[in-house]
């Protein structure tokens, strides 16, 4: 929310050639209780007024010798702070509100000034200046929190994999379907999958040697979607040897909780680590 205090403490610069009227808003805007008030009567350095200040709102009279409010705003937005151009122009001629809006004017006020007209309109211009700044803030810091949040979990991505791959021969992943999505390690050669090198098809049941006590028992985790741990079975060679395996996995869910398959990690076994 933006409170009166915001609004009282908001930066307004008052740009006028003629002093009478840079007195007579200073006057105004001071007995109304803004605090953060600037005038000139060169126009020629607003812009760089602004661009060391960030006023939320710039007073603009149209009608100035030299560089005229016209001048004056498209300058402004060469070089301006943000999208939003927080000008609101002073003029004494009706065909020019049109033209000011047009140039990127957020409203106007009419000579000669209706004080309650002008108050109200600053107040007004002051609150959507201030509410789009609180947005651009926010959108900066939900931004950053992504950024922030997106590198931790890379991070812990990559923690994961290193730790996988120190525990491990091989960590792998498998779609709902049962097919092999991602492997690393020589996880294909050891279970003795042959993988098509035209289509990329993979072929071969690693769980082919195992018993129908076993087979059963690891689909009925899988059915249930239940995470298993250390699984060991064998792989016996066309010359009567054999391998051991010990492998763990756990389900998978997209971001609306809906099975997407496993992954996992794999181990040889040998005498050293049975």
């Amino acid at each position: 929310m933006i409170t009166e205090q915001d609004i009282l403490n908001a930066g307004v610069l008052i740009v006028d050639d003629q002093e009478t009227n840079v007195i007579l808003l200073e006057q105004m805007l001071h007995e109304a209780g803004y605090r953060q008030i600037t005038t000139t009567t060169d126009p020629r350095c607003v812009v760089d007024l602004h661009l060391a200040h960030g006023y939320d709102l710039i007073l603009l009279d149209l009608q100035m010798p030299g560089i005229d409010g016209f001048e004056v705003m498209e300058r402004l937005k060469q070089g301006q702070l943000d999208a939003y151009l927080p000008v609101l122009v002073i003029t004494a001629q009706p065909a020019h509100k049109l033209r000011a809006l047009q140039a990127g004017a957020r409203d106007f006020v009419s000579k000669p000034f209706d004080l309650i007209e002008v108050k109200t309109r600053i107040r007004n211009m002051l609150e959507v200046r201030l509410l789009y700044k609180k947005l651009e803030n926010y959108n900066q810091v939900l931004e950053q929190t992504v950024h922030e949040r997106t590198l931790a979990l890379r991070e812990s991505e990559a923690r994961y994999r290193s730790l996988t791959e120190l525990a491990s021969d091989w960590y792998w992943e498998q779609g709902e379907d049962g097919r092999f999505t991602k492997v690393s390690g020589p996880v294909l050669e050891m279970l003795g999958i042959q993988v098509d090198a035209v289509t990329g098809d993979m072929a071969g049941d690693p769980m082919a040697h195992r018993n129908a006590a076993e087979r059963q028992a690891l689909q009925a985790k899988i059915d249930a979607r239940l995470p298993f741990l250390d699984l060991v079975f064998q792989r016996t060679h066309a010359d009567g040897s054999q391998q051991k395996f010990r492998v763990s996995g756990e389900p998978m869910f997209n971001q609306f909780s809906q099975y997407v398959g496993y992954r996992g990690i794999g181990v040889e076994l040998t005498e050293n680590n049975e």
